[in-house]
């Protein structure tokens, strides 16, 4: 039996982690420290013999017990209102976090695998972006936390491979939605479902003309393991390729949700990108994958959560 570590498995990306590789018949260890992840995205796990969940700081220290075969690093503040209300822990999630558990995949011999992000590439100047491009980040404006911290750590990973022989790949993650994110996470997804099932105003920042690529999280995971089963080193992207305006994507929202809210234009946040869209050419030949889901598909999905959940809607 594989046995897995899940760093941030409490988190909304982890939890589905967890639960797709315990689906698989492997035993996951999952270590949070519930700064923005919870039990809660667990608890229908923890009765599962193969499951264990761990409160544990990376930052400090990480010791994990027996064999490990495998390290999903996915322990990390993800949303510009975590960000930006923790830069320093951002940083140090970023810096140390990975540090410590690069240091654990070398003590074990274990498969290392990096989750990083588009953000590394900024607001970028090369469209759509491919792994190649070096990225266009601001590293002193408020969103550099998050950014220069998955710069670093994908730095520190392949420090770790070439000097240490770590068995390690690099993943740069693109937006992606689902079950399970917290309604006040402050991306958009999850904020224009709050408001249209509140009957609040849509609020889009800008003019709305700024795109994303978003993808459904059970394809994302689907990209997770395959990248993680190979032996490839990365960075891939691993995303949905199909561009749309952040208008756009207020009014399928609405639309969806069948809401009459209306849509407001409020400020856009400082370095928010112009564009974001995955070239995904290397996961297509490489791994053999892209997303499957259609946007209507999972956002009526992620619409049909947020209204089970009223608890979390309000």
């Amino acid at each position: 039996m594989t046995r897995v570590v899940v760093t941030g498995g409490a988190g909304f990306l982890g939890s589905h982690l967890c639960e797709r590789l315990l689906g698989e018949g492997n035993e996951v260890v999952a270590l949070d420290n519930f700064l923005t992840g919870g039990p809660s995205n667990v608890e229908h796990l923890l009765d599962h013999d193969g499951f264990q969940l761990l409160k544990v700081d990376i930052t400090h220290y990480v010791h994990v017990p027996g064999p490990v075969d495998e390290i999903l690093h996915f322990a990390s503040p993800a949303s510009p209102i975590d960000y930006l209300q923790l830069p320093i822990e951002t940083l140090k999630v970023g810096s140390i976090g990975t540090l410590h558990t690069l240091g654990l995949a070398k003590e074990k011999g274990a498969r290392f695998l990096l989750a990083s992000t588009s953000e590394t590439y900024g607001d970028p100047q090369v469209h759509p972006q491919p792994e190649t491009y070096w990225g266009h980040v601001n590293p002193v404006g408020p969103r550099g936390v998050y950014d220069e911290a998955k710069r670093y750590a994908e730095a520190l990973t392949m420090a770790y491979r070439r000097t240490h022989g770590v068995d390690t790949a690099i993943l740069r993650i693109f937006n992606t939605y689902g079950e399970r994110m917290r309604p006040n996470d402050g991306r958009a997804i999850p904020t224009f479902i709050r408001q249209a099932l509140r009957g609040e105003p849509i609020t889009v920042a800008g003019d709305g003309s700024q795109t994303r690529s978003v993808c459904y999280v059970a394809d994302l995971v689907e990209g997770i393991l395959r990248l993680l089963r190979s032996d490839l080193p990365g960075p891939v992207n691993i995303g949905n390729p199909h561009e749309l305006t952040m208008l756009e994507l207020a009014q399928r929202i609405r639309e969806l949700a069948k809401s009459d809210s209306e849509i407001v234009f409020i400020d856009r946040p400082e370095d928010d990108p112009t564009v974001r869209q995955p070239d995904i050419t290397l996961a297509r030949t490489a791994l053999g994958w892209e997303p499957q889901v259609a946007l209507d598909e999972g956002l009526a999905r992620t619409i049909d959560w947020f209204r089970g959940h009223r608890d979390v809607v309000g």
